[in-house]
């Protein structure tokens, strides 16, 4: 009896009817982008000094510059190995006092002003920017700066407490309905964050958008992976991260736009909700309804991917099934991962592979704000680099072997890395470079990993990890044995 994927090879594995899902869904993998680095505009901090009651009038009385009004009321870099002194101190000196000149209003009050005690910024903070993050409104520098770091953390807490029960939902509802679940708690959960009146329920809101948002990313590639032929997923599948890209570069331009971060938020999720149209758009998987013994919904589905790639409708699609019905044989765990010495040996180094590399992205990421150019640009050029990324990696997985292109990959994003611990700040257009460079062999890592764990295992073991099983082109005979076998994330 034919199973999903003959019927595929006769009906057309990216006829037009595949492209049009492939293309619709490549839409959800780019809004995708700004949950995931988002915070780079979401939560930028801007220069700024501790607000100091009466400078402001005095320097619209004595008519200083801005250049010359810090020069007078902020204190100086202060010694080696203090942190952000200018930014977090303030001089202890009742500006509003009538005695104070403006020429140099402190040398009246001692000599030098190093003496002048110092204190924290009871007062709040200046910002020097047009616009706001959730920085500047929340206050998250000096001593709480630590708290937008937390806010980044709670999307990956989210993202990897989702991926344990995103899986277990796609198989046991169907792949389309895991999709818009998730999709419209991610649009909700976006819309919140963008009003939350406060950081702690800012940071729920966040926390439970990284819950459910990888969920319906991975959706989409599970779903756009099971309407393609054999031959072309491995295609497919790379180019549905490249739309991840493509998310990037609109994402600078959205936010140079928007330099107000609730703007920038609604912006980036409400037309999440519009991704709901999925429901008449784009059908359920095949192979899942199959499973599910479906069987009537599943021919006439392919009756209509015949109809729209333009191929006749096959007479034996009601003999369709599973082949071997293997999936009443296997009942994949976590335990499978660490059963054999050989699994327990590639589970270790794929795990170690996707820390790093998740740890290295992100990090190369928040470089590009921390470099002192334009952070719109710097962050497009970045963005950029990712393309020729996506390139080489379709040129050569073919040619070569995937575990030496991702070890040179890993090889290059640590190099570019070490290099840019002996590179000075000022040296603005060569730390860019070397991060670019670094963040395209990243990247290729990055993509490569979910190929190389598809080779790696069967496809009952690769069901129960973080990203849909792909089948590879000229799969090997086990791989071959176990491939209509649900596939987890």
């Amino acid at each position: 009896m034919p199973t999903v994927d003959d019927i595929l090879e006769q009906v057309g594995e990216f006829g037009w009817f595949q492209k049009q899902i492939f293309l619709t869904l490549c839409l959800l993998s780019a809004a995708f982008a700004p949950l995931y680095v988002g915070i780079v505009f979401l939560a930028f901090t801007p220069d700024h000094r501790c607000q100091s009651p009466g400078v402001a009038e005095l320097s619209r009385r004595c008519g200083w510059s801005l250049a010359e009004e810090l020069n007078y009321t902020v204190p100086g870099p202060g010694a080696a190995g203090e942190v952000f002194p200018r930014q977090c101190r303030r001089y202890e000196v009742d500006w509003n006092q009538s005695a104070l000149s403006c020429v140099d209003p402190l040398a009246g009050l001692a000599a030098n002003r190093s003496h002048l005690p110092l204190g924290p910024c009871r007062h709040g903070w200046v910002y020097d920017s047009p616009g706001s993050s959730i920085v500047t409104e929340f206050n998250l520098v000096c001593d709480d700066s630590w708290k937008v770091d937390l806010f980044q953390s709670c999307v990956n807490v989210g993202f990897f407490l989702g991926s344990l029960g995103v899986g277990y939902i796609a198989d046991r509802f169907g792949r389309k309905l895991c999709l818009l679940a998730t999709t419209l708690t991610s649009a909700v959960m976006g819309v919140l964050t963008a009003v939350a009146p406060d950081y702690p329920s800012l940071v729920l809101f966040r926390l439970l958008q990284g819950l459910v948002s990888k969920g319906s990313w991975t959706s989409g590639y599970i779903l756009i992976t099971e309407f393609m032929g054999l031959s072309h997923r491995r295609t497919v599948a790379i180019l549905y991260q490249a739309a991840y890209t493509v998310g990037l570069v609109l994402l600078s331009g959205v936010a140079y736009a928007l330099p107000h971060w609730r703007w920038l938020q609604l912006a980036v999720s409400l037309p999440t909700f519009l991704f709901l149209l999925y429901y008449w758009c784009v059908p359920e998987s095949p192979r899942w309804l199959l499973l599910q013994k479906r069987n009537t919904q599943v021919i006439r589905i392919m009756d209509r991917v015949a109809r729209k790639n333009g191929k006749r409708p096959l007479a034996d699609l009601k003999m369709l099934s599973l082949e071997e019905d293997v999936t009443e044989k296997l009942s994949p765990s976590f335990a499978d991962l660490f059963r054999t010495p050989h699994l327990r040996r590639h589970t270790f180094i794929l795990m170690y592979l996707w820390f790093t590399s998740s740890v290295l992205y992100q990090g190369l990421i928040m470089h590009v704000g921390a470099t002192g150019g334009n952070l719109y640009l710097d962050f497009l050029y970045s963005a950029l680099v990712e393309f020729p990324a996506t390139f080489i990696i379709l040129a050569t997985m073919d040619r070569f072997s995937l575990v030496r292109l991702l070890a040179l990959s890993n090889l290059v994003a640590a190099a570019a890395c070490f290099a840019m611990v002996f590179i000075s700040h000022d040296l603005h257009w060569l730390n860019i470079t070397v991060a670019c460079v670094g963040r395209m062999g990243i990247t290729i890592v990055f993509q490569m990993v979910c190929m190389v764990n598809a080779e790696l295992y069967p496809t009952f073991v690769s069901a129960v990890l973080s990203r849909p099983y792909v089948p590879v082109q000229g799969p090997s005979e086990e791989n071959t044995a176990f491939r209509d076998v649900p596939v987890g994330t």
